[in-house]
């Protein structure tokens, strides 16, 4: 077994969104809106192509992880880059198997080393708790309605990273993809049928759980 780490190729693009809209594929909704998402980044300017990879297995890509630029803008109106990644896909056959965690780990040790600061995401608080990522209210860094929410997280990716840098975090416009043209990209990839799942009610819970943890 030979796994291999490495950026996307644009001969990869299909794929890595075929993967994409299976891993996603009613996960937190009925449907998915993941492929178009990472089919938008690839061509704004807040896509960072250097902490964005593939995961293969003996050749075959088998995941991916994309990353875009964000910021913190604090009361003064000034604006503190930050990054952020996701979506972060592994195929449905092979979950569970710790290629994930490879991805983000490589990912985050590319991060550090090319000297980025900090990075603020939002998802389930116990994927990204062992990561060292905590609650952004820690360091006073709140969603653009002022509110502080549990599965919005921050980790510095240096000592003091964050420190003096405190506001509201403002990801890119490319996360937040037109879903008016979602119907009609989905048509260009084979028919699947969306569902209404039990589990998708967690993932609403998760994302407006207010965080009252005393830092």
């Amino acid at each position: 077994m030979t796994i291999t780490i490495r950026h996307e190729d644009e001969k990869d693009y299909r794929i890595v969104e075929e993967i994409t809209r299976e891993a996603f594929w009613n996960l937190y909704f009925p449907g998915a809106v993941e492929h178009l998402l990472v089919h938008n980044i690839r061509k704004h300017p807040d896509f960072i192509p250097e902490l964005s990879f593939v995961i293969e297995l003996d050749n075959q890509i088998i995941g991916s992880i994309f990353y875009t630029k964000a910021k913190v803008i604090d009361k003064e109106g000034i604006e503190h880059p930050i990054i952020t990644f996701g979506p972060v896909s592994i195929s449905p056959e092979y979950h569970r198997q710790g290629f994930g965690r490879m991805l983000i780990e490589h990912s985050l040790a590319e991060a550090k080393r090319l000297g980025f600061n900090a990075i603020i995401l939002g998802g389930f608080t116990y994927h990204y708790h062992p990561y060292g990522f905590v609650g952004t209210k820690k360091y006073n860094i709140s969603m653009p309605d002022g509110k502080f929410y549990t599965g919005v997280m921050a980790l510095p990716l240096f000592e003091g990273a964050l420190d003096g840098i405190s506001g509201s975090v403002h990801f890119s416009e490319a996360m937040y993809p037109d879903e008016s043209i979602l119907d009609d990209f989905d048509k260009t990839f084979p028919p699947k049928e969306k569902k209404v799942l039990p589990h998708q009610s967690d993932f609403e819970k998760a994302v407006s759980e207010i965080d009252t943890y005393d830092y």
